[in-house]
């Protein structure tokens, strides 16, 4: 039996979805959990916009697992996956104006309003230490 290209591309990023998920972050796979979480949520949120690119496996998530070692991290910890969950990617992006579309990127809400945004040319240009020490001092600022 041949797998399908749809299955063989859910098989091959499960890893990636994997890093952020065992780090506590709740996944957000359809428009409507988006919009169930988001607008309600609480206190501060930390979103991750995953992707398959490089830069999110060298720097983003490795970046962010550095950052939720800090004693102070965000009260919600959501991730939507770029290419993959589109629905649920394009109704988190309208949380992230004025800023444009870029995945990987990490968004800072603080009830329901954001923050603190990293895009992705953030991402491509900086070490996981220096995107850590960005969110860590993002968390000091916001989330206490």
């Amino acid at each position: 039996m041949s797998m399908s290209f749809d299955q063989y591309m859910r098989d091959s990023v499960q890893p990636m979805r994997d890093e952020l998920t065992n780090l506590g972050f709740q996944e957000l796979r359809t428009s409507e959990e988006v919009e169930a979480k988001l607008p309600n949520a609480k206190g501060t949120t930390l979103i991750v916009v995953n992707s398959v690119c490089g830069c999110a496996a060298g720097q983003c998530r490795p970046g962010v697992g550095e950052a939720l070692k800090h004693d102070i991290t965000p009260d919600h910890l959501y991730t939507v996956f770029a290419g993959q969950d589109k629905e649920a990617t394009a109704k988190a992006r309208e949380f992230f104006a004025p800023y444009p579309p870029s995945s990987p990127s990490i968004a800072l809400l603080k009830d329901g309003e954001l923050v603190h945004f990293i895009e992705r040319h953030q991402v491509e240009d900086r070490s996981a230490d220096q995107i850590a020490a960005d969110l860590t001092s993002a968390f000091d600022r916001f989330c206490r």
